[in-house]
């Protein structure tokens, strides 16, 4: 556990924490998300919205927009703004649907 949870925002806060720890560092630095891993956690914890999704390709194009320095991980604050997009994402969905 991260924090003495309260609110609803902490809770989500240390929901992604929890989320982003468990799936990293199977692989070698446990601060940072491989491929494999990235893989596994968008399977594990968004596979609604991956099963929406036709492009075969997508887990790796995320990592291709992650991974900006090519050295094949993901840190924290990438991980961060993957989840920042696509919750501004299907919020922008909601709101026109």
């Amino acid at each position: 556990m991260w924090l003495a949870i309260g609110s609803e925002l902490e809770t989500a806060m240390e929901s992604l924490i929890n989320v982003f720890y468990t799936h990293s560092g199977k692989e070698g630095d446990k601060y940072k998300l491989r491929k494999k891993e990235l893989k596994e956690l968008l399977l594990a914890e968004l596979s609604g919205l991956l099963d929406t999704q036709k492009d075969a390709d997508a887990v790796d194009k995320v990592m291709k927009e992650l991974d900006e320095n090519g050295d094949g991980e993901g840190d924290f604050q990438k991980y961060m703004v993957l989840v920042a997009v696509l919750t501004v994402a299907c919020n922008n969905f909601w709101e026109n649907s």
